[in-house]
């Protein structure tokens, strides 16, 4: 086994426009090591060059500079191996309506190179929950069962290295549940490495132990999941009073907004204050809850805290 399972260094990307409209950079030089047998987190905004890293991995689109190396193969002297080395389950749900479940996982496997005789197709339909609609048409599947064959389809050949590109935007919370139980198996059981693209943090802290964070075509952060939300110190909680206040109450360290739904948001610093400082303010005031919820730290709080830079 190799130490690293993707390999990049100076990684560029140049979209090149009309003689009227300038070139676009989407990657900015690179450099990202990602360890075999870990689940990655590769997190940024819409337009931050998430997809474009995917698709040059995948194949798909041809960098513009810098060298990659998967499974420790070189992706320009050994592209065939490269390629064999790692499976991608999309985020656009680009299947044949034309043909089963167990037809297109054949398919793909034979796109590979798989013979028969090592096929998993069957295995692979009942991991993902298809076994009952192996023969039905993909155009009949529900989205969720499309997006489960995705998945099944990204593992025919047997990858080294898989790469989920926001697999869970828009699914329901069984699919969800479903693709985690898989994702976390297949990692614990066959060592294999898996790549995450997400926007929801609260979903790479509880899969990825290590995280990198990309935004407008450059690296800003790499570290284990634990150093990097350390960094977010915020916290905010939302209080529903019964009656709204006349007052909000004030303290030191902590931020009070009203809002347009007549909820009081409070952010504090999760090191220096505890939810408890939060009721006890509260209390103070003669504010009585009615109902009370906290608000995770979404990526664009990440930029802010990790760069200092409006988004």
């Amino acid at each position: 086994m190799t130490q690293q399972a993707i390999e990049i260094k100076g990684l560029e990307k140049i979209y090149r426009q009309s003689v009227h409209e300038s070139d676009k950079h989407a990657l900015k030089g690179i450099d990202l090591e990602i360890p075999a047998g870990s689940i990655f987190g590769l997190l940024g905004p819409n337009g931050a060059g998430k997809s474009t890293i995917i698709n040059i991995l995948a194949g798909l689109v041809k960098k513009s500079a810098g060298s990659i190396k998967i499974w420790g193969f070189d992706q320009d002297t050994n592209p065939r191996q490269s390629r064999a080395a790692i499976g991608v389950m999309p985020q656009e749900l680009n299947l044949d309506p034309f043909f089963t479940p167990r037809g297109a996982l054949e398919l793909q496997a034979g796109l590979y190179g798989v013979p028969k005789s090592q096929r998993q197709s069957d295995e692979i339909l009942e991991m993902i929950g298809l076994s009952d609609q192996a023969e039905a048409y993909a155009r009949t599947l529900s989205g969720g069962m499309r997006r489960r064959l995705l998945l099944g389809k990204a593992l025919v050949h047997t990858p080294q290295v898989l790469v989920l590109d926001e697999p869970t935007a828009g699914v329901d919370i069984e699919l969800r549940q479903m693709l985690w139980t898989n994702i976390r198996k297949l990692n614990a059981d066959r060592g294999m490495t898996i790549i995450l693209t997400t926007h929801y943090l609260e979903e790479a802290e509880e899969m990825c132990s290590e995280i990198a964070i990309i935004n407008h075509g450059e690296l800003v952060a790499k570290d284990t999941t634990s150093n990097l939300l350390s960094k977010m110190d915020t916290k905010c909680m939302v209080i529903y009073p019964t009656t709204p206040p006349l007052i909000l109450p004030t303290a030191p360290g902590i931020e009070v907004e009203k809002r347009a739904d007549g909820s009081l948001a409070f952010t504090y610093p999760a090191s220096k204050t505890t939810a408890e400082d939060v009721f006890g303010l509260l209390r103070s005031a003669g504010i009585v809850i009615r109902d009370v919820k906290t608000e995770q730290a979404d990526l664009e709080d990440v930029f802010l805290s990790l760069t200092g830079a409006n988004q």
